[in-house]
């Protein structure tokens, strides 16, 4: 288990019991990765992997300035949501009771996202979903997005304490420029996203 990217250990196709499909479950507001952790601990405790095969909560990394301080944080691609790739419809789409209870047992579970009958994810919303998750993967986002025109503090770098104005953003690269006054003159500077504090008006 990679709790980082809460993504659970995945069972190889090749020797899963029973056939896989995703589903999306519903689950409280905050409590995404005590979900997980409950479900993991119970998948190896009630010996189930044979019908639960993978679970995940897409998040992303994300960087913010805190009182001068860059601090990565993990932010949930998905608010409410948990991802859970198990064996819960058999050949003729009945439940299938083992796996049925251990999702309704599991505290902090509201229900499926499509309501009572759960209904499996196509198989072009689990790619969608896993290509987002690999693209964020080795990324750090920054938590605010900056505009041209914003008001900023540089928090960190030679500049530190010095208030400026953007005047151009590089997404792809994370960076800024930012216009700050040096020796009375305005001088326009390059700094990462992580650099500067918004200075609130």
């Amino acid at each position: 288990m990679n709790e980082e990217n809460f993504t659970s250990q995945s069972i190889d196709a090749s020797q899963r019991k029973y056939p896989s499909q995703w589903f999306a479950l519903h689950v409280l507001s905050g409590q995404e990765s005590n979900v997980f952790k409950r479900m993991t601990s119970r998948i190896r405790t009630e010996e189930l992997s044979d019908y639960i095969h993978e679970i995940i909560i897409p998040s992303e990394r994300v960087s913010e300035v805190k009182r001068g301080k860059k601090v990565e944080i993990t932010r949930k691609l998905y608010p409410g949501y948990v991802f859970v790739s198990m064996y819960l419809l058999d050949e003729s789409k009945q439940l299938v009771d083992k796996t049925w209870y251990f999702v309704q047992e599991t505290p902090g579970v509201i229900g499926f996202a499509d309501g009572e009958k759960p209904i499996p994810m196509r198989q072009s919303e689990v790619d969608a979903m896993l290509a987002q998750m690999r693209d964020k993967e080795d990324k750090v986002t920054p938590k605010v997005l900056w505009l041209v025109g914003d008001r900023v503090r540089v928090g960190d770098g030679p500049f530190e304490g010095q208030e400026g104005v953007i005047e151009g953003v590089d997404e792809a690269r994370g960076r800024v420029n930012v216009a700050v006054s040096i020796f009375g003159r305005s001088t326009p500077v390059e700094l990462e996203y992580w650099q500067i504090e918004k200075i609130e008006e």
